[in-house]
């Protein structure tokens, strides 16, 4: 006779005396609770592809529209390179994008990009980049997120980065929607900690929505990704946040520097950077915490050679971050929207060739050289909702691949739905 009656498998067996399951099942229902909680693997709005950083002392509401022209006179200029990059002839839908909606993240950088100045000045460009940040989220087409980079959660810059904080918002007169702030420097657990009491304290005193200021970190010391304990600092943090942390932030040159990297060899394809990005996308696993790839600083500027070399770079560069997970990276000049776009376009493009099919087989239920589970059909439709999200095709552009699969459809292989509930049990499509 086994432990547990084969009448009713689902129920525990007096076989080893009364109730002695009972126990080992309240063990197992107290961890799959704590699982849920602290992997809920839900994030209701679409990552952004990019985060473009500008100085806030430079920027103002037309500083999306001006990098998109920018990036659209360079496509010209390179319109030879470009077609070589572009096998999947997505280069119009990117100058469409260039020309209407090319910034889908921005933050106001009063950090490196700014530097230290006047407490005077950096008052009044905490005001204006409030306003700025109001302006941009209340026009046409706006930034899907937008916020600043304060100085960071230190001693020394404590103060500083709270009154530029309170000035933004004030200047923007409220938090505007969209709106993050990124911690930079982040090395130790107790500057979360600091984060969360803070931005408690400022809605507190401002009067401001319980839970609308939210911030990202940015992993740019070896201490965020091993701590001194042998844990993953950085792991911590994303449990303690409470839901206010929304993403990590790879810095390249102040990590790789830390590791002791030389200058030349600093780079988002040297091995210490795959090392903490892979902590960061393992950490930030099924928590709704995005992963956000660096910044290169190699910009397409100088002789024409130079920036074709540049563009090129570029586009290998985000090309190799998306085949390792990492949805969205850096931007800090104007030509980097033209590769960035036209790389994530051409990813997704590809990606739904080989997922299409995929997704209709399984729906079919056919077999074939490939035969997925569902955990595999879940990731194949993340994928082509991702496509679909960022602007790389259209839904109608989906079903003519996969006839009858909507969006529904791929939201529900998404939710791990089983496949009768979505076609019923047969193929009514």
């Amino acid at each position: 006779m086994g432990l547990v009656s084969s009448a009713s498998p689902s129920r525990p067996s007096d076989a080893g005396g009364p109730g002695w399951l009972a126990p080992i099942a309240a063990l197992l229902a107290a961890a799959d609770a704590d699982l849920a909680s602290r992997y809920p693997d839900v994030r209701s709005e679409p990552q952004p592809i990019h985060t473009v950083y500008a100085s806030a002392a430079l920027a103002d509401s037309r500083t999306p529209a001006q990098w998109g022209a920018s990036a659209l006179e360079l496509a010209e200029l390179h319109a030879e390179t470009l077609a070589e990059l572009d096998p999947q002839g997505v280069l119009p839908r990117v100058r469409e994008r260039l020309g209407t909606a090319p910034v889908q993240d921005l933050r106001l950088d009063f950090e490196d990009g700014y530097g230290w100045r006047e407490d005077s000045t950096e008052d009044a460009d905490a005001r204006k980049a409030g306003r700025t940040l109001r302006a941009l989220s209340a026009g046409a087409n706006p930034p899907r997120a937008l916020g600043i980079r304060i100085k960071g959660l230190t001693s020394l810059h404590l103060r500083r980065s709270v009154r530029t904080l309170e000035l933004v918002l004030d200047g923007a007169s409220g938090v505007p929607p969209g709106f993050v702030t990124t911690v930079p420097k982040f090395r130790a657990l107790a500057q979360a900690e600091a984060a969360l009491r803070l931005f408690d304290e400022l809605e507190r005193v401002h009067g401001l929505p319980c839970g609308s200021l939210r911030f990202e970190l940015q992993i740019e010391s070896p201490q965020a990704v091993l701590g001194a304990d042998g844990a993953a600092t950085l792991a911590k943090a994303i449990h303690m946040a409470q839901g206010r942390l929304v993403a990590l932030h790879y810095g390249t040159y102040d990590y790789s520097a830390a590791c002791g990297i030389a200058a030349e060899h600093q780079s988002l394809e040297h091995p210490v950077a795959d090392h903490a990005k892979a902590v960061m996308l393992a950490a930030a696993a099924q928590t709704g915490v995005w992963v956000c790839d660096g910044s290169t600083q190699v910009m397409p500027e100088g002789s024409e050679e130079q920036q074709a070399a540049a563009i090129a770079r570029h586009h290998r560069l985000v090309t190799r971050a998306l085949e390792r997970g990492y949805w969205q990276g850096w931007d800090m000049h104007p030509g980097h929207l033209i590769t960035r776009w036209l790389a994530t376009y051409g990813f997704h493009q590809r990606a739904l060739a080989v997922a299409g099919p995929r997704i209709d087989a399984y729906l079919r239920r056919q077999g074939g050289a490939v035969v997925d589970e569902p955990a595999t059909a879940q990731a194949l439709a993340a994928g082509i909702l991702r496509g679909l999200d960022c602007g790389a095709y259209s839904e109608d552009e989906v079903t003519a691949v996969v006839p009858g699969c909507d969006r529904a459809v791929l939201d529900q292989l998404v939710q791990r739905t089983s496949t009768d509930s979505v076609t019923g049990g047969t193929d009514q499509r």
